[in-house]
């Protein structure tokens, strides 16, 4: 017998709660209900379901707030928003915040239903696919890295050279070239590929929470630990660990991870007993961690332990002969996301492209390309669409401008917003950066981003 899939229905509407069960039970699937974003974030936890229907709208935790919170615990669970408030801006942010769609109310019941069936058809060809991979023994594949310049074909030729060794990697390269999906390069290139891959940005978490977070506590460890806690080193035993913005890790925090790459044991906090690991460590960071240890904000015996292999990924300016396939790409994701017929993009716009510096790299031609898709009129995206401003000067010979929507119709409160969103993706994330760009307070640019939902 088929088992039925299980769908979470948060809704603070009792009545659309009410419809949706009998309709998606009609369906044949198995309905569990919840009547705020907290109570369904709990239930994400305490069982499992195969998709989520999120109002966006709700009194004690919004829909968005929600939907971060359960992709902290689960992120791959597929969520989908509904809300009654349609907008461009608040389809991109859900979409931006991990939604793998939007639908507006009142809901239209076959899309609603083809939605569910595609992202749950999609997530059985992930699965299979997944089950495929393994059996076969097959590493990364190639493909999978868009682009065949030069640079970049090197860089994949080391990456098949280093994978099969079990020496640590250091990737460097500046925000947004794509020094995860290298790490993932290796790692799934590596002998180690049927162990876990596990991920942490050291750079997203305190000192004291991220010590708990690498090597684990014990209950009772310190105020909220409530349960023992395995930690990321031993989680990733036998596979990889990609530790993110190494170049943020405090010399506190530095002494302690030396010691685990050398003893290759860890001890959790408030434990005394040190636990043994086998852990390849791949660090990334978009800092010169050689100019930290001259400034002796970075120890000099980690730099050697973390770079015995360094993969150093070029600027997308450097190789903007990758720059139409990339676009192309981004382009018909977007689209299939957005439910948008969009064939390519026009001749002057891609000749843009090529010459714009890009000093946000592939993240920012990807958030280039998903502005162009959700708010172009046409099949094809124009020059018009691009979010550079026009003028007699080339888009490469402005490398600290920030970016302008075509002016026709237009509201100004959705011009600043996006001048305010693209300065900060130009910045890699930086606020400070993007403050000073803008010529703001940090205080005032935080304002905005919380105003936003990008606080």
């Amino acid at each position: 017998m088929k088992e039925k899939k299980r769908v979470l229905v948060v809704d603070d509407d009792a009545g659309h709660r009410s419809m949706l069960k009998t309709l998606l039970s009609g369906w044949g699937y198995e309905i569990v209900l919840a009547d705020d974003g907290m109570v369904g974030v709990k239930k994400v936890q305490e069982a499992g379901f195969d998709i989520v229907l999120m109002d966006m709208r709700m009194v004690n935790m919004s829909g968005m707030e929600a939907l971060e919170a359960i992709h902290q615990y689960n992120p791959s669970l597929p969520v989908v928003i509904m809300t009654a408030y349609s907008s461009v801006e608040t389809a991109v942010n859900a979409l931006k915040k991990g939604a793998c769609d939007y639908l507006t109310k009142p809901l239209d019941f076959e899309k609603l239903k083809l939605t569910m069936a595609r992202i749950l058809e999609s997530i059985y060809l992930k699965q299979e696919n997944e089950t495929l991979k393994q059996r076969l023994g097959k590493g990364f594949e190639r493909e999978r890295i868009i682009g065949r310049s030069a640079a970049i074909n090197t860089l994949l030729d080391t990456v098949e050279m280093v994978a099969s060794s079990d020496a640590t990697i250091l990737i460097t390269g500046a925000s947004g070239t794509g020094k995860e999906l290298i790490a993932e390069a290796v790692h799934f290139n590596s002998p180690r590929k049927s162990a876990p891959f596990v991920r942490i940005n050291c750079a997203a978490i305190t000192e004291t929470l991220l010590e708990s977070e690498l090597f684990g506590h014990e209950r009772g460890a310190f105020t909220g630990a409530e349960r023992q806690r395995k930690g990321r080193f031993r989680e990733a035993h036998g596979g990889s660990i990609l530790l993110d913005e190494i170049g943020e890790m405090t010399l506190a925090m530095q002494a302690k991870l030396l010691r685990v790459l050398q003893e290759k044991e860890v001890t959790p906090v408030g434990g005394d007993k040190n636990i043994k690991v086998d852990v390849r460590v791949i660090a990334s960071t978009n800092r010169d961690l050689a100019d930290m240890v001259a400034q002796g904000t970075f120890r000099e015996d980690l730099f050697f332990r973390l770079n015995v292999v360094r993969l150093s990924i070029p600027a997308l300016g450097e190789r903007r002969e990758d720059v139409p396939e990339l676009a192309l790409y981004f382009l018909k994701e977007f689209a299939e996301k957005n439910h948008r017929d969009i064939k390519g993009f026009a001749p002057e716009a891609m000749e843009a492209m090529i010459r714009y510096a890009w000093p946000g790299n592939v993240r920012e031609l990807m958030n280039c390309v998903e502005r162009c898709v959700v708010l172009t009129r046409s099949q094809y995206i124009t020059f018009g669409d691009l979010p550079f401003a026009p003028g007699n000067q080339e888009p490469e010979d402005q490398p600290g401008q920030v970016s302008h929507l075509p002016m026709k119709d237009i509201p100004l409160v959705e011009v600043e917003r996006e001048a305010v969103l693209q300065t900060l993706d130009s910045a890699g994330g930086n606020r400070s950066e993007a403050a000073r760009r803008l010529g703001i307070t940090r205080k005032t640019l935080l304002k905005k981003l919380k105003q936003y939902g990008r606080a």
